[in-house]
């Protein structure tokens, strides 16, 4: 069951469970955890799309809207929403699916993450045709 009426846009990219070892003092995920999650579905999102490798130039409109908690599994979902020269940007967006009676999804977070094509020695590379 979703929640707020948000529905996840793109492809399911990534799941994982937020474990204990990934908390802070309060108990609710590092926000440092969710962000390597983000870039890892954003990173196999934009290397598939670009066939090679990439690499992070920027992460902007990051939002926290609720914690992740323990036990929770976080769900990211990626699209990419512009292609450039050399790079391409994906929309990343995690949901936490509560292990309710409901099992509810909340969104707990968003981002965009631009990625660029390197070659071999980590250069900006065209993307191809």
């Amino acid at each position: 069951m979703m929640n707020r009426g948000h529905h996840p846009r793109g492809e399911l990219s990534l799941r994982t469970v937020a474990m204990r070892a990934d908390t802070n003092a309060s108990g609710d995920i590092f926000a440092g955890w969710i962000i390597a999650q983000m870039g890892l579905a954003a990173d196999m999102a934009a290397s598939a799309h670009v066939r090679g490798r990439i690499a992070t130039a920027s992460v902007s409109n990051l939002n926290f809207l609720q914690p992740v908690q323990v036990g929770d599994v976080l769900c990211i979902y990626t699209e990419i929403t512009k292609t450039g020269r050399t790079s391409i940007t994906v929309g990343v967006e995690a949901y936490a699916l509560r292990r309710n009676p409901g099992n509810t999804y909340v969104r707990v977070t968003a981002a965009e993450f631009v990625m660029v094509a390197v070659d071999e020695e980590g250069l900006p590379r065209a993307l191809a045709a």
